[in-house]
């Protein structure tokens, strides 16, 4: 019997809107990642807990220079629209309202993962990278370390990762 071969229906950002805008995805953590469209995990109380911490810091040390901008989406290209967890954004007077920001406006990106560090790391790492997003954090809050990757580089050679401990607090 002949192998078949799985065929995917990929899919535009204007059409995962045409979607919403039907109520498909009522109630629904979704995020469309390379045309496709990728179920989000349940927020638990620790990733909570590090997200507001570090839109807590960054607020109060960065105040009104910049935007925080918390688990909403940024722009890539056509077939992707994920939504980090943090973004520091270039301060924009009308906060992104005539379009979601585009990988120039990104100052830091940060992915908070516990049972997503894997796929994160392996699906939205090179995401960020390919698109020019210049600094990108990904907290294993498992194992309260942060794997910073300085995606873009001006020879656009790929990501080389880092690892280093984080500090703790943040993670708490």
């Amino acid at each position: 019997m002949p192998a078949t071969s799985v065929l995917k229906r990929l899919f535009t950002v204007k059409e995962y809107y045409q979607m919403f805008e039907s109520g498909l995805f009522a109630n629904e953590r979704v995020e469309l990642i390379r045309g496709e469209i990728i179920k989000m995990s349940p927020i638990g109380r620790r990733h909570a807990a590090c997200v507001d911490r570090c839109n807590y810091t960054f607020a109060h040390k960065l105040g009104t220079k910049v935007i925080i901008r918390i688990q909403n989406p940024v722009a890539l290209d056509n077939t992707s629209e994920p939504e980090p967890d943090v973004m520091v954004l270039n301060y924009k007077e009308d906060f992104y309202r005539s379009g979601h920001p585009q990988p120039a406006d990104v100052l830091l990106l940060i992915e908070v993962a516990d049972s997503t560090v894997d796929s994160d790391r392996q699906l939205k790492i090179p995401l960020y990278a390919e698109d020019a997003i210049v600094e990108v954090w990904l907290v294993d809050i498992n194992c309260r370390s942060l794997s910073a990757a300085y995606c873009y580089r001006l020879s656009r050679n790929p990501p080389i990762p880092s690892r280093t401990k984080f500090i703790y607090a943040c993670l708490s």
